[in-house]
């Protein structure tokens, strides 16, 4: 499909700067079949029906963004995949200055060698010394907020390391949040628990991909990058058993979803799954593991709003967003959410 198809006009004022507060009382549009609801996070428990599961990823942001030098030259870095104990893939910022075998320095005893390129333009870096890389991205990394946010704010600050993790934050390894999950509270899941909606968590280390725009005319020629999940075999059947008996399985999140979909055979069941994954879900595709989706607002010609158009129809959903645009919804990652129930 052209990905002029899923183009919109969204006003630079709409990208949410910072999350509210308290996270649950953001705005939530519910599209649940044919109706259109202007709502708000806390009224989850009542779109939602007793047997319902809610899916959340676990993962955790670690300060993946690296500043540094190499001789004269200033070299950004964005960590995105681990390929290794102490080597990282990263997109890096000034990359032309930067060969194979060159040491950047990123301040505070951190340093790293520079290694093969790969055909989407990042660069293999290996960590020196034996300290695991996480206790050396402490104290030389920060939060890698999406660039649309960072640009308007001059970068992260201290309130973001608590802003940008969800509560169900556990295996350290993202590079972006699971934003769909900052949206929940203590007092939220309580009340969800009091209706009778369950939870289960898994875990989709998400890339830095995910902040990239799609640069190809067509869906056909764009390539996702991979990223590595985990379901494990007690949360498999968990899933199943809850559609077994009528419920309905809703993904928190586009990273919940890929990474059940990923996981779901043919017949709809969810089989345990440990590796990566590069599913790339545009209209045409069939939903096998989940639902509904509750998600963010997502940014024009992005494959995350190829996605929700793949849920609920591409017209379906410009008409949404042309809604929520006008009623001043707040977009991306610190935005309000919407509740996709086709």
């Amino acid at each position: 499909m052209h990905v002029d198809l899923f183009d919109f006009e969204l006003p630079t004022d709409r990208i949410a700067l910072r999350p509210a507060a308290p996270r649950d009382a953001a705005r939530m549009l519910v599209l649940d079949g044919d109706r259109t609801l202007d709502m708000g996070v806390r009224d989850l428990p009542s779109c939602l029906r007793p047997g319902d599961l809610l899916v959340f990823n676990d993962t955790r942001v670690i300060p993946a963004q690296l500043e540094g030098r190499r001789g004269d030259a200033t070299i950004g870095a964005t960590l995105h995949k681990r390929e290794g104990p102490r080597r990282w893939r990263a997109f890096v910022r000034n990359g032309r200055r930067l060969r194979d075998g060159d040491i950047i320095d990123f301040g505070a005893g951190v340093t790293a060698t520079a290694g093969d390129k790969g055909t989407d333009g990042s660069f293999a870096l290996d960590f020196a010394g034996d300290e695991p890389v996480e206790l050396l991205l402490e104290r030389a990394g920060r939060m890698p907020l999406p660039p649309y946010i960072a640009s308007k704010r001059g970068g992260a600050d201290a309130r973001d390391a608590e802003d940008y993790q969800t509560l169900f934050a556990r295996e350290a390894g993202a590079v972006a949040a699971p934003t769909a999950a900052l949206h929940f509270t203590a007092d939220l899941m309580a009340a969800l628990e009091s209706a009778g909606i369950g939870h289960a968590t898994l875990t989709l280390h998400v890339g830095a991909g995910t902040f990239l725009p799609v640069k190809a005319d067509d869906t056909d020629d764009h390539t996702m990058h991979a990223e590595w999940g985990r379901i494990d075999s007690a949360t498999a059947d968990r899933l199943n058993a809850v559609r077994a008996a009528g419920g309905r399985v809703i993904a928190v999140g586009t990273t919940s979803l890929r990474l059940i979909e990923s996981a779901t055979d043919a017949q709809g069941r969810v089989q345990p799954f440990e590796g990566d994954t590069a599913i790339f879900i545009t209209p045409g595709y069939r939903f096998r593991g989940i639902d509904g989706l509750m998600t963010n607002f997502h940014l024009p010609k992005s494959t995350l709003f190829m996605l929700v158009s793949a849920l609920m129809g591409r017209e379906r959903m410009l008409a949404a967003y042309a809604h929520a645009i006008a009623e001043e919804y707040r977009f991306y990652s610190y935005g309000d959410a919407s509740l996709l129930l086709p």
